[in-house]
């Protein structure tokens, strides 16, 4: 993840990756059943604005996309922010499709993507996601 105010390069907890991924509970104990549930399709809005030449490459379908909110973007109060699993900020979830998502994510549900397809327009890379409630 970058530190949108510093470029920092941010980091993605291993444990809430290991929660999203569905392999262990707040406890730390394997949980062999967790039930995901298809929310959304929808592309990842905000491409056209960033530089993903280099990312594009580690960029494959089914990859985990990390969703944070970033409830204090000037531009958007719902604004929820993509990441791939290496920390590499991708864009936001479309405005038209954040305001449940974020009153979700928001009442403490896990809300995860998962890429579904990627293709070159141009100068700007076009990213497809399916967007999923992690139920534990």
């Amino acid at each position: 993840m970058t530190d949108p105010l510093n470029n920092i390069p941010a980091k993605i907890d291993p444990a809430m990756l290991a929660l999203m991924k569905g392999a262990f509970g707040k406890d730390g104990l394997p949980m062999p059943f967790t039930k995901e549930i298809f929310l959304i399709d929808s592309h990842v809005a905000g491409t056209t604005h960033r530089d993903l030449a280099e990312v594009e490459p580690g960029l494959s379908t089914g990859d985990l996309l990390c969703f944070k909110r970033d409830p204090e973007n000037q531009h958007d109060k719902l604004a929820i922010r993509i990441y791939d699993e290496k920390g590499n900020e991708l864009g936001f979830v479309p405005r038209e499709k954040n305001e449940i998502l974020a009153r979700l994510m928001d009442a403490g549900k896990l809300i995860v993507g998962k890429l579904e397809a990627k293709e070159w327009r141009g100068s700007w890379l076009k990213i497809k996601i399916r967007v999923y409630m992690k139920e534990l």
